[in-house]
């Protein structure tokens, strides 16, 4: 099994400039999952391209944690049902 490749938390901010607190916070909201070793966090590669809508979100159109967690919700819901009508068609034969 291939190890999930990551970075840590820190490195991610200076690079992205944000602060780390807003990564954290979104690993409280449950939007994307952090993982601890010791004192440091890292975050998986394959959350990169979550954690950057995130910071458009929230630095670009200036909407709080709240705002992001109804609308990645919303969004997941969406596809979800998306994926249930494209099921259905296919069992109707379509």
């Amino acid at each position: 099994m291939e190890k999930a490749q990551k970075i840590s938390v820190e490195q991610c901010c200076i690079y992205y400039q944000i602060e780390t607190t807003f990564v954290q916070q979104l690993d409280e909201y449950g939007l994307i999952e952090l993982n601890r070793s010791g004192k440091k966090q890292f975050i998986n590669y394959e959350q990169l391209p979550d954690l950057e809508k995130f910071i458009r979100m929230h630095y670009d159109m200036e909407i709080n944690l709240e705002g992001i967690e109804a609308i990645t919700h919303l969004l997941n819901r969406m596809q979800h049902l998306q994926q249930e009508i494209k099921r259905l068609e296919n069992e109707l034969g379509r």
